[in-house]
């Protein structure tokens, strides 16, 4: 099989694997091509370095043959698609090329699983010790680690890769069990720790070297399973504070061809997707715990963001007066983020906090008029009925296509 021929392969089967950030940057349109500098294609993806730069990443697989039956993988031993598989030294080549063409910043690599979880991890580590020591190549590597490998083989990974990832899939282990039987939460927890203590091992001594320098993420599938969302976010929670994950990612599962009958035949709407993004936010940047976005056993609302969904549900704390509350408690009213929270601080500090400050900052003046106070405003509505300011305050169909 030539390269490109493996390339077209191996970069399609990488798609469904989004542990690695998109950008989110807009489609030009080209009349059908890609067009010049074009990067939303498959095979490229967008992450995040240590300091906060977005790149471009050659994203591929080293190889879509697998030993694990994994019901809800395209690349499942039992999947009657097209396989390939690439030697290290072809992905070197591939990454090369492709970065001196100004195309990449770096490389996203994961696998499937062949001969055993210790060759593979091999041979993902030895594309990334061929890039670090005979080319010097100092670009951003991102390489799927594979949970069962030896420990030393992870270690060796986190010398050379800036970020790790070991992808739990989904969020009970009673769902893998059923729909990934080679496949063992223990194991995969390990791996976790055994990245996390790496990390901290690096960070304590100043002349050791970098391990992984940009974290580790992981992905759980959303939709194969009859999971509902408090158990992803309380699992993503639970993640986040045990392994000091940089991100959890969620993927709607997308049925594929020949589907066993184990898991759905139909998506879950994108939406869903879109609204574990946000309450993954939450969590991570404004101090929401999982059961104060889901207290009860049940789904996130897709016609509101979870946001706005708690503070219908918590109306006692509002309206909030931005001349006097706790920044914490500002940056939780719908409309107003967290660096807007802080630079009301800082404007308090200095005069009274009036409507018009709100406007200047940017602030989401519809969503946020029902829940705050300011030196010349008082909403007229501070008592609505939640039911009705729901329904003026949700997304629109139109809206809600967006995503």
């Amino acid at each position: 099989m030539q390269l490109i021929d493996k390339l077209t392969v191996l970069a399609d089967a990488a798609k469904y694997d989004v542990s690695c950030a998109s950008s989110g940057a807009p489609k030009r349109s080209s009349k059908g091509k890609a067009g010049l500098g074009a990067t939303d294609g498959m095979g490229i993806c967008h992450s995040f370095t240590p300091d906060g730069r977005c790149v471009a990443l050659l994203k591929i697989l080293l190889t879509n043959f697998c030993l694990y039956d994994c019901q809800y993988c395209v690349n499942r031993r039992s999947s009657d698609v097209p396989r390939a598989r690439f030697t290290p030294e072809e992905v070197v080549r591939l990454t090369l090329d492709f970065y001196r063409r100004n195309c990449i910043s770096g490389l996203f690599l994961s696998s499937g699983i062949i001969r055993s979880a210790d060759y593979t991890m091999e041979q993902l580590v030895e594309v990334a010790r061929l890039l670090r020591e005979e080319h010097e190549f100092r670009g951003y590597i991102h390489l799927k680690t594979i949970p069962d490998a030896a420990p030393e083989l992870i270690a060796a990974a986190g010398r050379y890769a800036d970020r790790l990832s070991v992808n739990i899939e989904l969020p009970s282990e009673s769902s893998l069990v059923r729909l990934a039987p080679e496949k063992n939460v223990g194991t995969i927890k390990q791996a976790m720790g055994a990245i996390r203590l790496g990390e901290e091992e690096a960070q304590a001594e100043r002349r050791a070297p970098s391990f992984a320098p940009a974290g580790q993420s992981t992905q759980m599938i959303v939709g194969a399973d009859a999971t509902d969302d408090r158990t992803i976010l309380h699992t993503a929670q639970t993640l986040y504070g045990a392994y000091r994950l940089k991100r959890v990612y969620y993927s709607a599962f997308s049925p594929i061809p020949q589907s066993p009958a184990s898991v759905p035949f139909e998506a879950p709407p994108l939406l869903r997707e879109h609204r574990l993004y946000q309450a993954d936010f939450l969590l991570r940047g404004y101090g929401f715990s999982a059961n104060e976005l889901l207290g009860e056993p049940g789904n996130l609302s897709l016609d509101i963001d979870p946001k706005l969904a708690w503070a219908l549900a918590n109306r006692a704390q509002f309206p909030v007066d931005l001349n006097r509350a706790e920044p914490r408690l500002i940056a939780r009213v719908p409309g107003i983020g967290v660096l807007t929270a802080k630079r009301l601080v800082e404007l308090r500090r200095q005069r009274r906090i009036r409507y018009a400050d709100l406007i200047r900052l940017r602030c989401s003046m519809d969503k946020l008029k029902p829940f705050i106070v300011a030196h010349d405003y008082r909403p007229a509505a501070a008592g609505a009925d939640s039911t009705a300011l729901r329904r003026a305050l949700r997304e629109t169909p139109a809206q809600m296509a967006l995503w």
